[in-house]
C-alpha cells in the first residue's frame, strides 16, 4: 500500500505533480500571489528587524545600538507583560513581571530613553502591543516632536490587533466593540497625521503559536482583517486610504513547501477580500506582511538544533515574499536571546540575502507543480473557514461564541498528539535524542528591576504639573464617553506626564474590563 504524506494542515502530498495550476499572473499585479513588487527584492531586500526589548529602557537602548551596529534595517520593539496590559511597574499585578519578557515602559520619560541616539525620522520601528497600542503610539508621537521629527516621515507599525488576543493570546484590557473604537480611531487620525505609519498589523502569527495550523493561520488571520476593514468603513473611512496602512504578521513554521504556498495564497485571497468591499487603488488591496520564525517550534533540548530549524523558516519567508524578517535565537525555548544568539539570528538572514541566490529572483519557486498545487488547496479550505466565520457573523461573532478559540485548541491537541505517539518526529524531541545539561546559560532578568522602575515612577510623579494630570485626565474620560476620536486627547496626555496606568485605568473605568 502507498505512503500517504501530508503537511501541518492535513494536505496530502503526492509523489508527484505533472499538471501545475495555470499561471497567468505577474508579481506587481492584482492579486499579486506572486508578490507586491514587479522586482520585490532584486531591487531592495526585506528588512531585517530583530525583536528586542527587555529589563529597563535603558537596557533596552543598549541592545537596539548593538543591532543597528551589526545591520539590522528596522526596530522590532517587545514589552513587558505589565506595559501590554496597562499597568505601570509599581502596581501589585506588575509584580514578578517587570522586564521579563520586554521592557517596561511607564512613561514618555521611559521612551525617551529606549530611543536615545536614534533618530525616529529616520528608523522604521515596529511595536509588537495591542490592548495599550494607543498609548504607546502616542508616546512615540510625542517623542518624535521633541525631537523635531517630522510626523508625515515617521514610519513603522503597531500591532494593535486585538481580535487575536480574545481569540489566541490573552493581554487584552477592555471588551471587543470599545477596543474596536480605539482601533479605528487609530486607523482615523494616523491617515491625517502620521500617513506612513502602519495603524496595525493583523497577527496570524499568535495564532499559529497558540496550536493553530498553517490555513487556520491564514484563514483566522484574514477573518480578523476583514472585520477591521468593515468596522473602520462603518465609521466612515475610505478603504483606498486606511488599507494601505495594514499590514500583517505571519509565522513560519519548519514545513518549507506549505509556508510558501501560505504566504502566496495569502496575498491573493487578500486582494480579493479588499476589492470586493470597495477598494480600488492596487496598494489597498495589496498584503505586505511582516514574518517571524516560530517560536513555538523551538527546542529546549539540543538547542543549537534551533539555528537549522530558523533558516529553513527564513528561507520559507523570503522564498513567499515577506516584507520583513525577524529571526528568532536558538535559545529562546530557555530565555530570552543571548547578544551571541540575536547577532546569529541577525546573520542567517544576511547569508540568506546576500549569500543563497534567493533575491535574485522574484518569485523563485512560481510554476512547481508542487508548490501552485499546494497554494491552491491551502486558499480554498481558508476559502471554506472564511466562510463559516462569515455564517456566524464575522470574526467578533466567531470568538464570541468560542469557534476559533475551539478551533485551535482541536489542531493544537492533534499536533501534540502526532510528536507523543511518533507520527510527527522532532529531533532531539522524540527522535535522536541524548543526555544534555542546561546549555546555554540562561540569559536572566533581575527583579530589582521592577524597584528602578518604582523609583522612576515616584520620581515622575513629585516633578509633574499634578494640577495639569488631573484635568487632561478627566478631558480623557469625557472624550472616552463621546464619540470625538480619542487620540488627540492621549497624545496631549502623555506630553503631561500622565503614566501608562493612569492612562488605561482611565479608560477601564469608561469601557470596563473583559473577562
Amino acid at each position: 500500500m502507498e505512503k500517504i504524506i501530508k503537511t501541518d494542515a492535513g494536505i496530502e502530498i503526492k509523489p508527484v505533480y505533472t499538471t501545475p495550476v495555470p499561471m497567468d499572473e505577474l508579481p506587481g499585479k492584482f492579486p499579486f500571489t506572486r508578490g507586491i513588487h514587479a522586482t520585490m527584492y532584486r531591487d531592495k531586500l526585506w528588512t531585517m528587524r530583530q525583536y528586542a526589548g527587555f529589563s529597563t529602557a535603558e537596557a533596552s537602548n543598549q541592545r537596539y545600538h548593538y543591532l543597528l551596529s551589526q545591520g539590522v534595517m528596522g526596530l522590532s520593539v517587545a514589552f513587558d507583560l505589565p506595559t501590554q496590559i496597562g499597568y505601570d511597574s509599581d502596581h501589585p499585578m506588575a509584580e514578578g513581571e517587570v522586564g521579563k519578557v520586554g521592557v517596561a515602559i511607564d512613561s514618555i520619560e521611559d521612551m525617551e530613553v529606549l530611543f536615545r541616539g536614534i533618530s525616529l525620522e529616520n528608523v522604521s520601528t515596529s511595536m509588537t502591543i495591542n490592548a495599550t497600542a494607543y498609548i504607546l503610539l502616542a508616546f512615540y508621537i510625542a517623542l518624535a516632536k521633541k525631537q523635531g521629527a517630522d510626523l508625515k516621515k515617521i514610519s513603522g507599525t503597531i500591532q494593535n490587533d486585538i481580535l487575536k488576543e480574545y481569540a489566541a493570546r490573552g493581554t487584552f484590557i477592555y471588551p471587543p466593540k470599545p477596543s474596536m473604537r480605539l482601533i479605528t480611531d487609530i486607523f482615523d487620525f494616523c491617515s491625517k497625521e502620521v500617513p506612513k505609519w502602519n495603524t496595525i498589523s493583523i497577527s496570524g502569527y499568535h495564532i499559529r503559536e497558540a496550536g493553530a495550523n498553517a490555513v487556520q493561520e491564514l484563514a483566522f488571520t484574514l477573518a480578523n482583517g476583514k472585520a477591521y476593514l468593515q468596522a473602520a468603513m462603518e465609521k466612515g473611512l475610505d478603504i483606498n486610504v486606511f488599507a494601505k496602512r495594514l499590514s500583517f504578521f505571519f509565522n513560519a513554521h519548519n514545513h518549507l513547501f506549505e509556508e510558501v504556498a501560505k504566504f502566496r495564497a495569502a496575498r491573493k485571497m487578500w486582494a480579493n477580500i479588499t476589492s470586493s468591499l470597495g477598494a480600488t487603488d492596487p496598494k489597498a488591496q495589496m498584503l505586505r506582511f511582516h514574518t517571524q520564525t516560530g517560536g513555538s517550534t523551538l527546542t529546549a533540548q539540543q538547542p543549537h538544533n534551533n539555528i537549522v530549524r530558523v533558516a529553513i523558516q527564513s528561507m520559507a519567508a523570503t522564498l513567499g515574499g515577506t516584507q520583513s524578517l525577524h529571526t528568532n535565537g536558538y535559545d529562546e525555548a530557555i530565555s530570552l536571546p543571548t547578544e551571541e544568539a540575536a547577532r546569529i539570528a541577525l546573520r542567517t538572514q544576511q547569508i540568506i540575502g546576500f549569500e543563497s541566490g534567493i533575491p535574485d529572483t522574484v518569485d523563485p519557486l512560481a510554476g512547481s507543480f508542487y508548490v501552485e498545487s499546494l497554494t491552491q488547496e491551502i486558499e480554498n479550505r481558508a476559502w471554506d473557514l472564511i466562510a463559516k466565520i462569515d455564517a456566524m457573523g464575522g470574526a467578533v461573532s466567531a470568538i464570541e461564541q468560542g469557534f476559533i478559540q475551539d478551533e485551535i485548541a482541536r489542531s493544537a491537541y492533534e499536533y501534540q498528539r502526532a510528536i507523543e505517539n511518533g507520527e510527527k518526529i522532532i529531533v532531539g524531541v522524540n527522535k535522536f535524542t541524548v543526555e544534555e545539561g542546561i546549555s546555554p546559560e540562561p540569559f536572566r532578568i533581575d527583579d530589582s528591576i521592577r524597584k528602578v522602575q518604582s523609583e522612576k515612577l515616584e520620581s515622575l510623579r513629585c516633578r509633574r504639573d499634578s494640577a495639569k494630570v488631573v484635568a487632561v485626565l478627566s478631558k480623557l474620560e469625557e472624550t472616552a464617553r463621546g464619540t470625538e476620536n480619542i487620540m488627540p486627547i492621549v497624545i496631549e496626555a502623555v506630553e503631561n506626564y500622565c503614566t501608562l496606568g493612569e492612562i488605561a485605568d482611565t479608560l477601564r473605568k469608561v469601557f470596563g474590563e473583559y473577562h
